[in-house]
C-alpha cells in the first residue's frame, strides 16, 4: 500500500508556547484511534532516532503521533552549555501543556484521545502536563517520574512505566515514583535491555507495549 494511501501526512508544523515557536512533526493515520505526543529526555529532540523508531510503528497500529521540540534553537544552544533548561521540568510542562492545547484545536486532531510518551526527564514532564490536561494515557520510557515531585499524586490518567531489566537505578527511581501515583499504573521491566534499549528488539517491544496500552486506553 502506498504510504499516501494510509495515512494523513500533516509534515511540518509549529507549535506556539508563549513567545516561543517550536517545530513538530504530526502524522496522523486515516481513521487514528487517539494522537500520542512525545516528550524527548534531556539533551534530545524531536529527531531523537529512538522515539522517531517508536512513532513509527504507533502509526502502523493506527495511533497519530506529534514529535516535538521542548526547547527553541537559541534554548538548545544555551542548554548545552549550561545544562539546565533540559532539567527545568516545569517549563517542559508547560511546553507540553502547550502542544496539548495546540493539538485539541487542530482540525484533524480536536477530537482525538490523547496520551503521552515521555522519555528521561520527558516523562517526568509529561506526568506533571498530565495532571492539567485531558491526557488519558502516559507512557514512561526509561523515564525520571521521581522529577514530577508532588504533581505525581495529582495524576489521574492511567500511567505505563518501561525500563530496562539492566537499568538499575532507573528501575528503583520509577518503584519509588510508584509508590506516589494514585493513578491506575504498572511497570514492565523489558528483558536484557538497558536505559537507551539499544538491544536488538528492545525498542520494538517498547512500541509494543506502548501501543497495546495507548489502545486500550482509548476505547
Amino acid at each position: 500500500m502506498n504510504i499516501l494511501d494510509s495515512k494523513i501526512l500533516e509534515g511540518g508544523v509549529v507549535i506556539p508556547a508563549g513567545a516561543a515557536q517550536l517545530p513538530g512533526d504530526l502524522v496522523v493515520p486515516a481513521g487514528a484511534a487517539g494522537i500520542v505526543i512525545f516528550a524527548h529526555g534531556s539533551g534530545s529532540s524531536r529527531l531523537s532516532p529512538r522515539n522517531q523508531s517508536v512513532a513509527h510503528d504507533l502509526q502502523d497500529r493506527g495511533l497519530g503521533t506529534l514529535l516535538f521540540d521542548l526547547l527553541t534553537e537559541v534554548e538548545e544552544r544555551e542548554d548545552r552549555w549550561t545544562a539546565h533548561l533540559r532539567f527545568d521540568i516545569t517549563l517542559l510542562a508547560q511546553r507540553l501543556v502547550a502542544a496539548t492545547n495546540w493539538i485539541s484545536q487542530h482540525e484533524t486532531t480536536r477530537n482525538l484521545p490523547l496520551g503521552y510518551f515521555g522519555s528521561s526527564t520527558g516523562a517526568a514532564a509529561a506526568l506533571v502536563a498530565a495532571a492539567d490536561t485531558r491526557a488519558r494515557a502516559i507512557v514512561s520510557r526509561g523515564g525520571r517520574p521521581d522529577m514530577a515531585g508532588e504533581n505525581l499524586e495529582r495524576v489521574r490518567a492511567p500511567v505505563l512505566l518501561i525500563v530496562g531489566e539492566n537499568d538499575a537505578g532507573v528501575i528503583e527511581l520509577n518503584e519509588k515514583a510508584r509508590e506516589r501515583l494514585r493513578c491506575r499504573n504498572s511497570l514492565c521491566i523489558v528483558p536484557r535491555a538497558t536505559h537507551l534499549f539499544e538491544e536488538a528488539g528492545a525498542l520494538e517491544e517498547v512500541a509494543q507495549l506502548a501501543a497495546d496500552f495507548f489502545l486500550k486506553q482509548f476505547k
